[in-house]
């Protein structure tokens, strides 16, 4: 059958007939065929704003081409000519710059699901017609193995081929290293993601979550890659994550079935940071304390895997496991704490100066104190302070009247600490009527 001539044809350079397209955003081109996808992808177009030219050819299914046209696609007979797909998208293409649109975005098969916004973003750089971004073809895993890896090229492996034991999947989140961490994990059979900067053990930690809720992951539990941690720890707290029915399982370094050898100076300093995180996160009962609160081996389940993946507001360092542990509990989840051993006796560990690293989590713990507890951080101190400041006032009067001679050093004391007192108090009532009234 000879092709008709074309009706739409490209308007000329320069032509004044033209309208000039206000929407900014470019079409979509599809091809209707008998698959649901297909509709999937008009409705994220129509979602993201962008027209949807729906190309008809003679054996399209019915119902297919009536629900595009009701999700707002505008189709194009092509019922009255044979046309290959290259002569298709021309048609397409011409169809889209008669009405002045920016672009056209054809995928090269209309039932494979669209990344719209990868798509659109790669519209932008691009000539008049795109080819467009499919989605990441994903697959269910029960049980995910996430590394966040920096540098790790001495260790990661001989990591990734244990993990491998004790997982469906293993994911190597490479963080801008500068060895080979990423082909050696990518030679041990590991699913791998590189980052083009480093965005620090917080950015990477993000990206794992992301990327085990894109594979629907029903556990997920990230271990360092530097070998510290134990793989054959993994069957163990997926056990107790599904028998207990609790959101996140911690390795702990101080329960019973951890034989982690500390040195003093890092028991000293984890307790401090364990007591201050839990007053932080207004745990005040030792029994219902996270015992390991900077423990980088847990598990999580499918519901904290969801909700940590959208959240912002983890830090993009080392202080994201503290982050984590905040939004668990604003958020209510259930935690539980297994025994797991630390080998602190590898090549090359994978950790920040212990002391830096310690201050630098006391301050920001501090600091978070101060913002979501104010009456326990300022109120308590400040009623006590102006307690103690009274009792230096009837210390001063009783001195005053028992020698005839007034105490000005007592005096000063007792004016100061009531004073800050009062203003630590009057802090900490503001503060907490600002956390309760304003959103954050």
């Amino acid at each position: 059958m000879s092709q008709p001539e074309r009706e739409l044809r490209p308007a000329k350079e320069g032509s004044q007939q033209r309208e000039v397209s206000t929407a900014g955003n470019p079409a979509l081109g599809l091809l209707a065929k008998d698959d649901p996808v297909v509709l999937e992808n008009v409705a994220a177009a129509q979602q993201a704003d962008l027209p949807v030219y729906l190309a008809v050819p003679e054996d399209a299914p019915d119902a297919i081409v009536r629900v595009a046209r009701e999700l707002g696609a505008e189709t194009v007979d092509l019922s009255a000519q044979e046309m290959s797909p290259d002569e298709i998208s021309e048609y397409l293409n011409v169809h889209a710059d008669a009405r002045s649109d920016p672009g056209l975005i054809i995928p090269e098969d209309s039932a494979v699901k669209l990344d719209i916004e990868a798509s659109v973003e790669a519209a932008a750089s691009e000539s008049f017609t795109t080819t467009a971004v499919t989605e990441p073809e994903t697959k269910d895993v029960e049980v995910l193995i996430g590394i966040p890896a920096y540098n790790e090229a001495n260790a990661i492996a001989d990591v990734v081929t244990e993990a491998q034991n004790y997982a469906d999947e293993v994911l190597v989140v490479d963080d801008a290293s500068q060895d080979e961490t990423a082909e050696l994990a990518r030679d041990a059979g590991a699913t791998v993601v590189e980052h083009g900067s480093n965005k620090g053990y917080g950015g990477a930690l993000k990206t794992v979550f992301e990327e085990a809720d894109i594979r629907d992951a029903d556990h997920l539990s990230i271990l360092d890659g530097d070998g510290q941690h134990d793989p054959s720890d993994v069957p163990a707290a997926v056990r107790t994550q599904k028998a207990d029915d609790v959101d996140i399982v911690i390795g702990s370094r101080f329960v019973d079935g951890s034989e982690t050898d500390l040195p003093l100076y890092r028991r000293v300093g984890l307790t401090v940071v364990n007591v201050l995180t839990n007053v932080s996160m207004g745990v005040i009962r030792r029994k219902s304390w996270v015992n390991d609160t900077q423990s980088g081996f847990r598990t999580y389940n499918r519901h904290a895997i969801e909700s940590l993946s959208e959240d912002d507001s983890i830090g993009e360092e080392m202080s994201a496991s503290t982050d984590i542990l905040y939004h668990a509990h604003e958020h209510g989840y259930d935690f539980e704490e297994i025994g797991t051993t630390i080998d602190y006796d590898v090549e090359d560990p994978s950790s920040h100066n212990p002391v830096s690293h310690g201050l630098t989590l006391v301050g920001n713990i501090l600091t978070t104190i101060e913002r979501k507890r104010p009456i326990l951080i300022l109120g308590v101190p400040g009623f006590l302070s102006s307690f103690v400041g009274l009792g230096f006032v009837y210390w001063t009067l009783s001195n005053y009247i028992s020698s005839g001679t007034f105490p000005l050093g007592l005096a000063t004391t007792s004016g100061f600490l009531i004073l800050v007192g009062i203003f630590t108090c009057f802090t900490a009532i503001i503060l907490h009527s600002l956390n309760t009234h304003l959103p954050e």
